[in-house]
C-alpha cells in the first residue's frame, strides 16, 4: 500500500525543481487529490497560480486539460456537446475538456456565472449531463481553478454554491525577499524552465492506494466534536449571514485525516483540524450587512472562532487509535 507521506514527498521534490516556495499550496493540493476534493487558488496576476497547477498536474502524470475562462466561454465548451456529422447523418458526442483526471480552470471568475455553474455537477458527482445523458468522469477527478481577486476589473464573483464545491481556497501572495532572489537566480540560469521539465513521479494506482490509507486514519470522537464545534460556531455568530455547511464539515474531516497521513500518523489531532480550518472554511462564509459596515472580515470572524472554541484536553487521539485497532483485532 502506497503511503501518502511518500506521495507528497515525491511530488514536492519534483515540483520544487521548478517552483520556488509555495510549499503550503503543494500540501493543500496533495490533500485534496487524496480526498477527492478540489482547490481554488487566488492571487493577483504574475504570482504563478496557473504554473503551480500545471506543475502539479505534470508531476502526477495524470491526464490533464486546461481551460482558459473568458466571458464568451459557454457551458458546452467545458462539458461537451453533440455535433452533427454530415458524412454519417448522425450526431456524435464531442467530449469537452472536463473529461480528464486533472482539469486546470484558469481565471474561473472571468467567465459568467452560467458558465461557472457548468462545473457544479462535475465537481459534486464526478459526472456531467449532456443532452440528457449522464456520463461519468475519470477517477481520480480533480479540479484546480485559479481566480483573480474580485476587486479586479472584468471578474465575476463565484456564487456561494460554486465556492462551496471547493474543498480549499488558497491565496498565493508575493514571495519574500529570499524566495524572489532564488527565483531570479533559477530562471536567470534556465529561462526556459517550465512545467514540461517536471517528470511524472507517481501513478494513478499509487494515488488511489494512498486514498485508502487516508480513509483509514482514525479520528477520535473528541477531535470530531472539536471540528463540529468550530463549524457550528460559524453558524451562530451574528457577524455571518451564512455559516459553514455540512459539506464543509465533511470536507474538513477528510482533509484532517489526509494531513495526519502526510505526517505519517494513523490518527488525527486537533492541530490538524485547526491548521486547515481557514483554507477549508473562509471561502464559504458570507458576512452580515452589519459586519461589513463595521469592516469585519470573514478572516476576523474565523480568528475569533478559532480562539473561542477550545480544543479537547490532550489530543487523546493516539489512545483512540490504539483502542480502535485493538477492537478490530478482537472482532477478527
Amino acid at each position: 500500500m502506497t503511503e501518502p507521506a511518500a506521495v507528497y514527498e515525491d511530488l514536492r521534490e519534483e515540483i520544487q525543481t521548478v517552483l520556488v516556495g509555495n510549499e503550503s499550496v503543494l500540501e493543500t493540493l496533495t490533500i485534496s487529490l487524496l480526498t477527492g476534493g478540489h482547490v481554488l487558488v487566488e492571487g493577483v496576476p504574475g504570482v504563478a497560480k496557473t504554473t503551480i497547477a500545471r506543475l502539479f498536474a505534470a508531476a502526477t502524470g495524470l491526464d490533464a486539460n486546461r481551460v482558459q475562462m473568458t466571458p464568451d466561454v459557454l457551458p458546452a465548451d467545458i462539458t461537451g456537446t453533440h455535433i452533427y456529422r454530415e458524412t454519417t447523418g448522425e450526431f456524435e458526442l464531442q467530449r469537452g475538456p472536463v473529461f480528464a483526471n486533472v482539469v486546470v480552470v484558469d481565471e474561473i471568475n472571468r467567465a459568467t456565472p452560467k458558465t461557472q455553474s457548468a462545473l457544479l455537477e462535475a465537481m459534486q458527482e464526478n459526472a456531467v449531463t449532456i443532452d440528457g445523458d449522464t456520463l461519468r468522469l475519470p477517477d481520480p477527478f480533480f479540479v484546480v481553478a485559479t481566480q483573480n481577486p474580485i476587486e479586479m476589473e472584468g471578474t465575476y464573483e463565484l456564487p456561494v454554491a460554486q465556492r462551496d464545491r471547493f474543498q480549499f481556497k488558497f491565496t498565493v501572495g508575493m514571495p519574500d525577499e529570499d524566495e524572489e532572489l532564488a527565483l531570479l537566480d533559477r530562471f536567470d540560469d534556465r529561462p526556459e524552465l517550465g512545467p514540461e521539465d517536471v517528470s511524472q513521479v507517481v501513478t494513478a494506482g499509487q494515488i488511489l492506494d494512498a486514498r485508502e490509507v487516508v480513509a483509514a486514519v482514525h479520528v477520535d470522537p473528541a477531535v470530531k466534536r472539536y471540528l463540529r464545534d468550530l463549524v457550528n460556531a460559524t453558524r451562530e455568530t451574528p457577524d455571518l449571514e451564512y455559516g459553514a455547511s455540512p459539506r464543509a464539515a465533511l470536507f474538513l474531516l477528510d482533509a484532517t485525516k489526509a494531513r495526519a497521513a502526510l505526517r505519517g500518523r494513523e490518527y488525527a489531532t486537533p492541530d490538524d483540524v485547526k491548521a486547515l480550518a481557514r483554507p477549508a472554511l473562509a471561502h464559504r462564509l458570507v458576512t452580515s450587512a452589519e459586519a461589513e459596515l463595521s469592516d469585519v472580515s470573514v478572516h476576523d470572524v474565523l480568528d475569533e472562532v478559532l480562539t473561542s472554541v477550545d480544543p479537547p484536553d490532550g489530543d487523546g487521539s493516539m489512545a483512540g487509535a490504539e483502542n480502535a485497532a485493538a477492537s478490530g483485532r478482537e472482532d477478527s
